[in-house]
């Protein structure tokens, strides 16, 4: 091949090309940015509405059709998904993959500023958009605990260090939670206000006057320019209490005059606790493309100093700290790589010293070059891209393999060194080529797997493409530069004692098989496609789940309080957990969350917004804990739950791949809510019924009771009172109105809030002996014109692509797969007699598969296997050929599934992709023995002759690569990450089968169908 001699020929200019790949791939290792997880764009987006007080039903109508109605206009949506329950509205925004992810955050911004100025209430507390990403996850979380502290004091320590980690560049989203921030409180006596005929609207306006921060501008003095500054916001409790909010007939009335003003906590709505003690958190993510071991080593010096500064009552505990997982992790997968290294040198033996000296200068050089490539490509180094280079570990050495094993026995045969190095090379060059364009092939459609699947498993398949195309290019030029300068003729034929016995095994093990095989060649196919079938058949026996549970010892626990619980009853029942969790002494650490999700520390569980009746528990275990012993906790903590008195209890473990909020979704679609709820109450049924199902969540089995203020529209308008005045002192009355803010000592703006005398959390008593003023300014008492009542309504309302439905969610059984459910649920779903206009569909796992599995990968799959059939036909220029060399694929695939069942691991995504890889080994393995025989059929021998040598000859390179892989394989097959082991076993069980089976039927397929060797199509 003209590529081996030019680098033979210039030794010189190879040797330093190759100098270079080593120190660039040396420098890429240290230089790339490293992280747990790939780093994801997904085109989704989350917009939050804040509206306390709000029922889902008035959010529904108020705030999410305007919403959904804008967003759905713009161009490439996909999906849009909403929930909308008491005071929060989230809605879920998908585009379709491919779009500029930066330019649609700006457009969805740009239309919610649009609506904020329109069609919105003016008086919403919170609206945010937000890009999902994977940058989102905290990489470390920071609790300031104290029971003797202030609230005060410990919100402005955790201010402090959020002000200093801000100042680490690779930092993002630094925040503290856990506590309300401080405010001024404005606590109006409406009683007094209404005995001054003063109307409320005219305090209000008052204090937004006040509290209006207008720049004056500047003027020129001479040669110089001087800023205006005007009267500012609000400084202190005096500055609002001082605010004149009446001024006529020479009478001034401040407002400390009709209300008691004072700095107060803001309404508690999220409690957190480590370990049952009180605590604030600090948590921060980290910016894309960045290094976590480079970013800890800037904020640990932080965090170290930071906690010296501390008061003697305030206690730092950094509970979670994800540079420490990737560092074990990626480390205990270094390990594996070393391990893998080792094995594949000691299978290395038979080819004798230099030649496996070459080969393991090869793996470096081949590993570096692939290295650049995914640098280049902007992939990090992370769990998915290291296994994807100890799986290329196995398949890069064949190249290398292949062609100094033939160059050897050029040698061997007493050929001079020059001959065998150049014609051995040109030999075997085409069949390289070709075995690697099949194995490329065969991973291609991987890397264009749809939608956030797709892009989460991406470097896995890139880094084996990357890394054998580098094998092919090392093996066809730095191999046969090294092989001219240090191999040598040998001067006996048969090799070194290892490759000697192998070869005697080899012999030995076929003797009897293949002449019976070659003499009843019907019988063996037949037996062979027997075998095929078997197979298949096996495929439903081990289960299908796309995306196994996560290995890291750390899980959630949610409580679901009772419809309508409040903050401190949600409080008593995460107590009352935690109890139970302070018992088991493999918990390192349990962070509650009342009223509100734990931060995010994972990358495809999100933080649940506000909601009283719900509370979180992180459950942290020791580092060295097996995902079994995982397993075991969460069983034992399930059954200790599963009749908790106070509330639903569900331990859950973090599911890997995309993010599904159950194994089983059943969405039933439709507009009227009474209609939606008794269907939802049958497939309830159905589920409950299931022995392999259990926490079953229907969100209607029960509405929720709402307090209603009846206005008598007839009655106000007689007496001159606006419907809009009187929704704004009930809102007054029960929420609070924010009318401005004021700069604290720590120069941060804090709201200031105008409300009625209360406690920590509003009740019934707040909407006694309201006023209201009517256009004259006289006052008018509420309980006049309106009157109380109580309303049932939905807990929620959910829509998809603005579509209502309900939703009925349940948990699998361990060791029980959701589609295996499925496959007895949806027939009883398809038999419910729904009325017109109603219908089911699944989400949960069953529309991840959808998403991962549907689109455009169907097509990418036929383009890859006509690609595949098309370098087959240029290697062969035959369809016998190619039959010949497929034949194999079946065989593989049965030691692979057989081998899934050994291990107990269902079917998944990376086992998908392990069968796909396996599919280019096998052909690579197939075609080395074909090629072979084609040219020896050229040089004159017959087809029996040339079956038999090349079987003779080809085998022990294809037995030699198909060790090594294996070897290379068994540290991956052994980690306990279910996210990739499934890989290697995969793997394993096909290249055990395929390599003594393909002995067997490659040649015997031969001669039933023997290709014509100049036959051109």
């Amino acid at each position: 091949m003209k590529i081996t001699n030019f680098a033979v020929k210039n030794y010189q200019f190879t040797l330093i090309i190759f100098v270079l790949v080593a120190v660039v791939g040396l420098l890429t290792l240290f230089t790339m940015p490293r992280s747990e997880d790939p780093t994801t764009h997904p085109p989704q987006y989350l917009v939050t509405v804040i509206y306390p007080g709000t029922s889902p039903k008035d959010m529904e109508e108020q705030v999410v059709k305007p919403i959904e109605n804008k967003i759905y206009g713009l161009e490439n949506i996909d999906k849009i998904l909403t929930t909308v329950e008491d005071g929060v509205a989230a809605i879920q925004i998908k585009f379709k993959y491919g779009v500029d992810v930066d330019n649609k955050y700006q457009e969805i911004s740009t239309e919610i500023n649009a609506l904020k100025n329109g069609e919105l209430p003016k008086d919403i507390y919170q609206i945010k958009t937000e890009k999902i990403a994977s940058s989102d996850v905290k990489i470390i979380q920071v609790a300031l605990i104290s029971n003797t502290a202030s609230s005060k004091i410990l919100r402005d320590n955790a201010d402090k260090l959020k002000t200093q980690l801000e100042k680490i560049t690779n930092l993002r989203e630094v925040k503290y939670t856990g506590m309300p921030e401080q405010e001024i409180r404005i606590d109006m006596q409406l009683d007094k206000l209404a005995q001054l005929k003063i109307p409320l609207n005219l305090v209000i306006g008052s204090l937004q006057s006040e509290a209006a921060d207008i720049p004056g501008g500047s003027i020129n003095m001479e040669s110089k320019v001087f800023n205006v500054k005007t009267s500012g916001k609000f400084k202190n409790v005096e500055d609002v209490a001082n605010t004149i909010i009446y001024n006529a007939n020479g009478k001034i009335i401040y407002l400390k005059d009709v209300a008691h003003v004072s700095y107060m906590d803001g309404t508690i709505n999220h409690i957190t606790r480590i370990n049952g003690q009180r605590c604030i958190l600090v948590t921060s993510s980290m910016k894309n493309n960045v290094d976590i071991s480079q970013v800890k080593k800037e904020y640990t010096p932080v965090l170290e100093q930071f906690s010296q500064t501390l008061p003697q009552n305030i206690k730092m505990v950094k509970s979670f700290d994800q540079a420490d997982m990737v560092s074990k992790r990626l480390g205990h997968l270094g390990f594996d790589f070393g391990l893998a290294i080792l094995l594949v040198v000691v299978t290395l033996l038979p080819l004798g010293f230099r030649p496996s000296l070459i080969v393991m200068i090869s793996i470096p050089l081949s590993l570096a070059l692939g290295l650049i490539a995914m640098n280049l490509l902007g992939f990090s180094l992370n769990q998915l891209s290291i296994v994807g280079l100890v799986v290329a570990l196995g398949l890069l050495v064949d190249d290398s393999i292949v062609v100094v094993e033939n160059i050897e026995r050029w040698l061997r045969e007493g050929h001079s060194r020059k001959d065998a190095i150049l014609k051995g090379t040109k030999q075997i060059g085409v069949a390289v080529v070709g075995c690697t364009a099949t194995l490329v092939i065969a991973f291609l459609p991987l890397a264009f797997l749809p939608d956030m699947a797709g892009e989460f498993i991406r470097s896995l398949p890139m880094a084996i493409i990357t890394s054998v195309l580098a094998s092919m290019i090392v093996a066809l030029t730095l191999v046969p530069f090294i092989g001219s300068k240090i191999l040598k003729t040998h001067t006996h034929g048969e090799g070194n004692y290892f490759l000697k016995k192998l070869q005697g095994f080899l012999t030995w093990s076929y003797r009897g098989i293949m002449p019976l095989a070659l003499k009843w060649p019907k019988v063996t196919i037949s037996i062979s496609i027997a075998l095929s079938v078997l197979a298949f058949l096996l495929f439903p026996l081990a289960g299908f789940k796309l995306f196994p549970t996560s290995e890291k010892p750390m899980f959630l626990i949610n409580i679901k309080m009772p419809l309508q619980a409040n903050i401190p009853e949600s409080d008593k029942a995460a107590k009352l957990v935690e109890m139970e969790l302070k018992k088991h002494k493999e918990i390192v650490y349990y962070t509650s969350n009342v009223g509100k999700g734990n931060p995010q520390i994972y990358y495809n569980v999100h933080q649940q917004d506000i909601k009283p009746d719900f509370a979180q528990i992180f459950v942290q275990l020791e580092e060295e804990t097996s995902p079994n012993d995982k397993t075991e906790l969460i069983k034992t903590l399930r059954s200790k739950f599963t009749d908790f008195p106070y509330a639903k209890i569900e331990v859950k473990d973090f599911e890997q791949g995309t993010p599904i909020e159950a194994n089983i979704v059943v969405r039933i679609f439709g507009e009227h809510q009474d209609t939606l709820r008794s269907l939802s109450f049958k497939v309830e049924e159905l589920l409950r019924k299931h022995p392999g199902t259990f926490f079953i969540n229907n969100e209607l089995n029960a509405y929720k009771s709402d307090v209603k203020i009846k206005i008598d529209k007839e009655k106000a308008r007689t007496l001159g009172v606006l419907t809009s005045d009187i929704d704004k002192v009930i809102r007054l009355a029960v929420a609070g109105l924010t009318v401005g803010d004021y700069i604290d000592d720590r120069g941060d703006s804090r709201n200031v809030v105008i409300t009625i005398p209360r406690d920590k959390f509003s009740n019934l008593n707040a909407l006694k002996n309201l006023y209201v003023n009517n256009i004259q300014g006289a006052p008018i008492q509420i309980d006049q014109i309106a009157t109380i009542g109580l309303e049932t309504s939905p807990t929620a309302i959910n829509h998809f692509n603005k579509s209502r439905f309900a939703k009925v969610t349940s948990l699998t059984k361990d060791n029980v797969l959701a589609n295996d459910i499925l496959k007895d649920i949806v027939p009883e779903l398809n038999n419910l007699k729904m009325p017109k206009g109603y219908y089911y569909k699944l989400s949960g796992e069953a529309e991840s598969e959808g998403d991962a599995l549907g689109g455009n990968f169907l097509s990418v799959i036929i383009l890859s296997t006509f690609l595949f059939i098309a370098v087959l036909l240029l290697q062969f220029k035959t369809f016998k050929g190619i039959i010949i060399v497929l034949s194999i694929i079946p065989l593989g695939v049965l030691g692979g599934v057989i081998f899934l069942l050994m291990t107990g691991n269902p079917m998944s995504l990376v086992s998908i992709i392990g069968f796909i890889g396996l599919s280019g080994i096998q052909v690579k393995n197939s075609l080395l023995l074909v090629d072979f025989t084609n040219q020896l059929r050229e040089d004159g021998k017959s087809i029996d002759e040339a079956i038999h040598i090349a079987g003779e000859t080809r085998f022990l390179p294809v037995v030699l690569t198909s060790i090594t892989a294996i070897c290379g394989l068994i540290p991956i097959a052994m980690n306990p990450n279910p996210q990739i082991a499934p890989l290697a076993i995969v793997l394993i069980g096909g290249l055990i089968s395929s390599t003594i089976l393909s002995r067997i039927v490659t040649p015997v397929m031969y001669k039933l169908i023997p290709p014509q060797l100049h036959e051109k199509i």
